[in-house]
């Protein structure tokens, strides 16, 4: 559905992007993820043509956002970081002026702007202006006039930014309906955003892509080394010292504290190194030392967000 190839952009000597490329398929949640000024931004004013790359290319279901810019952008609803909304117009005028500038025909946008009001959760605020409307609130009359074409293509340009934590779970909970139907491009880099809404991720930093796919692949990208966490009941000082002291240890920290005599400790072997039948010998060595839990631990996406951005 959208497929973006080799682009880059330059703002005075500033290289923004840099020879990017990746696709999203039709009816996927993309997370476009990276840190502030990664390039997320002008990557999503480019496809949605509000800015022309300096090379390279996007395609909208086959058609070249540069060479059919209307045809594109009939397509595509946009909900910018900064929301576009009149403040003085009620939410059902608003809503009509957007699907009237979207050429919705005359006689099915009394039912479009139901139909969006429904699905956004608007229903109850439609006789009000948009002035007297929470942000939360503000944030559904942007999605509505994202939707209101039916497009195929949805861009989500940091939409929670501001939002308290009930807001945020509900243009979540709005985005997954969405998505169900659209080909859905959301930026963030709230890592938590990505996790509870996206089917896929893709990572930029300083305008390049440095990871791709879900992340269970992203992981395999990062670190590869295991990561163990284990609770052991013994003196902390002499844990710590004899863990260090393993051979196949790389290093060891301290990291919860059940009781004075329990603590958790993550411990990284060197990699291809097993540490498992050294660490029960090494610990049933010592009298009144115990192993009370020990997991492996999977690298989560804000460990492989930071790998992948540092």
């Amino acid at each position: 559905m959208i497929e973006i190839n080799n682009l880059t952009k330059k703002i005075g000597e500033n290289k923004i992007l840099s020879d990017i490329s990746f696709s999203v398929k039709q009816g996927e949640i993309l997370g476009f993820l990276g840190p502030n000024g990664a390039g997320k931004t002008t990557t999503m004013k480019i496809i949605t043509s509000f800015w022309q790359p300096d090379s390279g290319s996007v395609k909208i279901d086959g058609l070249d956002v540069s060479k059919d810019s209307l045809k594109t952008r009939e397509k595509i609803g946009y909900l910018p970081e900064t929301v576009p909304l009149y403040e003085d117009m009620k939410v059902h005028e608003y809503l009509k002026f957007v699907a009237e500038m979207r050429n919705i025909k005359k006689e099915k946008i009394k039912d479009r702007i139901k139909e969006v009001a429904e699905s956004c959760g608007l229903s109850s605020v439609m006789d009000k202006t948009i002035d007297q409307l929470s942000k939360g609130y503000k944030q559904r009359v942007g999605l509505a006039q994202a939707i209101i074409h039916n497009p195929d293509v949805l861009i989500l340009d940091e939409p929670t930014t501001g939002l308290d934590p009930n807001q945020v779970s509900e243009i979540r909970r709005l985005i997954k309906e969405i998505g169900r139907e659209k080909t859905v491009i959301f930026s963030t880099h709230i890592l938590g955003e990505v996790e509870a809404t996206c089917d896929r991720v893709v990572i930029i930093n300083n305008g390049q892509i440095t990871g791709e796919g879900s992340p269970e692949d992203l992981a395999k990208k990062a670190d590869p080394r295991e990561v163990y966490y284990v609770k052991i009941r013994g003196d902390k000082e002499s844990v710590l010292r004899k863990l260090n002291d393993m051979i196949e240890v790389e290093f060891v920290a301290e990291k919860d504290k059940e009781d004075e005599h329990t603590f958790g400790y993550e411990i990284r072997p060197y990699a291809g190194k097993d540490i498992r039948e050294n660490l029960f010998k090494t610990i049933s060595a010592t009298d009144n030392w115990s192993i009370l839990e020990i997991n492996k631990l999977k690298a989560s996406l804000e460990d492989i967000f930071r790998e992948l951005t540092k």
